[in-house]
């Protein structure tokens, strides 16, 4: 779309959310003529994304940056409120998307198996989804029917806004001294003979996925634990000190599924891949960068 500030025309481009991949994918079909992107609320990585690539942004906070002959403009936006996450998107409905995303069918049967949920719930997470636009229904029927995902990518964009919008959940920082991945593999190991569920997600899990950064500084692990006092029994079990600017951060698996759907690389668990891609994009510009090469590397092809 083209707008008109003054006498200067501007060439504009909604990019939905305002992620840095939602401002990749814009700029990867190479628009002619654009000199602003616009957005919910754009990212630290997005704008970051805008500003390598010479492009203006503004936001619905009220936040912008442009610099056209005869126009600056630059202007910090408010924070936005913090958004309740959809109804429609329940534990179910996200734990549902992780299985797709990491290969599962789309079918009720597929579906109860690969997240333990039961089949009614299965049912209607997958009707929830194709609602949404995510799924595409065949004309059969039945628990082994098949659907089909209309967009892999904007169903994992759909996945990862919800998935950071659901309410916060308790967390503690702990202290580890060494070779942080070395530690949480002894940790882990230690965790495993107390029967703890436990998975990386973030920069760590994502290390072990698709290597990105240079160096894991700090780590978010998911663990079996939901109140704040579980979480410090466990830290004590585990000889782990809590820490204000302690490099691991302990909190409880989001979903039953994203637990169920943990992986094991060498000896240490990984949360489900779109799990830790939401999570990375909540980190900063680093963080968001990471996450697109997770992302690329998990769907390639």
């Amino acid at each position: 779309m083209t707008l008109r500030i003054g006498q200067t025309r501007v060439g504009a481009a909604w990019v939905g959310e305002g992620w840095l991949g939602d401002v990749t994918d814009l700029l990867d079909r190479n628009p002619s003529g654009l000199d602003l992107v616009v957005a919910r609320h754009m990212s630290p990585g997005a704008t970051a994304g805008t500003a390598q690539a010479g492009l203006g942004w503004v936001d619905e906070t009220g936040g912008a940056e442009l610099s056209l002959p005869g126009l600056i403009l630059s202007r910090t936006g408010q924070a936005p409120k913090p958004v309740k996450g959809t109804p429609r998107w329940t534990a179910a409905v996200l734990g549902t998307a992780e299985a797709l995303l990491t290969g599962g069918r789309p079918t009720v049967a597929a579906v109860h198996e690969r997240t333990g949920l039961s089949t009614g719930a299965s049912t209607n997470a997958l009707a929830t989804l194709t609602e949404l636009g995510h799924l595409r229904a065949s004309s059969s029927r039945g628990r082994n029917s098949a659907r089909e995902i209309v967009d892999a990518r904007a169903l994992l964009q759909a996945y990862a806004t919800a998935a950071t919008q659901q309410p916060v959940r308790p967390s503690i920082r702990v202290g580890v001294v060494g070779d942080l991945m070395a530690e949480l593999e002894a940790l882990g190991k230690q965790w495993d003979a107390l029967n703890v569920t436990w998975s990386l997600t973030g920069v760590a899990g994502a290390a072990l996925l698709a290597p990105y950064l240079a160096q894991v500084t700090s780590a978010d692990v998911l663990v079996d634990a939901s109140t704040p006092a579980e979480l410090q029994a466990l830290a004590r079990r585990s000889g782990l000190q809590v820490l204000d600017g302690g490099r691991v951060t302990l909190r409880p698996f989001p979903t039953a599924v994203s637990r169920r759907l943990s992986t094991v690389i060498g000896d240490t668990r990984v949360a489900p891949w779109p799990r830790i891609f939401a999570d990375l994009r909540t980190t900063g510009v680093r963080g968001e960068e990471a996450a697109e090469h997770l992302r690329e590397v998990m769907m390639r092809g």
